[in-house]
């Protein structure tokens, strides 16, 4: 079985990550997260045109009457549009699908047929989106906090060469990481492609925590058991670790990371985004089990020897 190299490069693996870490902070400086509904307030409206799909500018000429305010219009497969706007009341919403219907129903022979389906509809007031953004944060918080302390707690027993809570604070880093990049990477997809950030976001950042964790776990547990009885030093055993987990982190990650990709090609488009945050998240969170967090445990342990 070949045996990668992989610590000894660790100045390449770490400033690579470096650099796309400042990347996506310039990028959310620069460009911020564009907020959904669900963050900010309004409404979001799927439906079906069950004959031909009008087009956008018309859709918005038609509502433009009912000032729903910050109209966005999306086609959607086919036959399908989702539409976005800030008010929130449920006379609004009837009055727009009054307006959409009788714009079907233009040149249509029979008017009493259905021209239009509803495929759903979700009203958000503004203070329930203030008081989501918050807890989402909270969420956020406290499983990086309960993380770090499981980590901690787990290689207790772990202190030569690198004290236990390192074992922690490698894997807070590593979790920041992918956190930070893959958000970055919504910031650019919503400056340039109109993503937003909504509840399922925040569930598919909670989701790569508890998958980078897993994934830097399985490392540092190797790591743990090769320690006792590794006659290299601890760069050396860091390295065999990874090589004997390698295969397992990349396959099980490549396996997920295609069923993402399905997803995002063939589902739909309120599953779109978190399904793409998921794949940036896990690739990201993949790269830094390896990359990241194994090479900071050497970096720790070479500060120690200092």
């Amino acid at each position: 079985m070949n045996n990668y190299d992989i610590i000894k490069k660790k100045n390449i693996w770490l400033g690579f990550s470096g650099a796309l870490f400042a990347a996506a902070v310039a990028a959310l400086f620069a460009w911020h997260l564009k907020l959904g509904i669900d963050f900010t307030g309004g409404s979001l409206m799927e439906v079906k045109f069950l004959t031909e799909r009008p087009k956008v500018d018309e859709v918005q000429n038609a509502l433009d009457g009912l000032k729903l305010g910050s109209l966005t219009v999306q086609p959607v497969g086919d036959d399908g549009m989702i539409l976005r706007f800030q008010d929130s009341t449920e006379e609004k919403h009837q009055a727009a699908m009054a307006k959409l219907s009788d714009l079907t129903k233009k040149g249509e022979q029979d008017n009493n047929k259905a021209t239009l389906e509803e495929i759903t509809f979700n009203a958000v007031g503004p203070s329930i989106g203030e008081e989501l953004k918050r807890k989402s944060f909270y969420a956020i918080f406290w499983v990086l906090v309960a993380i770090v302390v499981y980590t901690s707690f787990t290689f207790r027993k772990v202190s030569r060469p690198v004290a236990s809570w390192k074992y922690g604070l490698s894997a807070l880093i590593a979790m920041f990481h992918d956190v930070i990049i893959t958000v970055g990477a919504f910031a650019v997809l919503g400056k340039f492609y109109g993503f937003e950030i909504n509840t399922p976001f925040v569930v598919a950042i909670l989701t790569v925590l508890g998958y980078s964790i897993h994934d830097t776990i399985v490392v540092f547990d190797r790591v743990r058991e090769n320690l006792p009885k590794s006659e290299e030093d601890f760069e050396g055993t860091v390295n065999n670790s990874l090589n004997q987990t390698l295969g397992r982190s990349l396959t099980t990650s490549l396996t997920v990371i295609l069923t993402l990709i399905a997803i995002i090609v063939f589902g739909g488009e309120s599953i779109r985004s978190f399904a793409l945050a998921l794949t940036i998240g896990i690739f990201i969170g993949t790269y830094s089990s390896i990359f990241v967090a194994s090479p900071l445990l050497v970096v720790w342990e070479k500060w120690g020897q200092r």
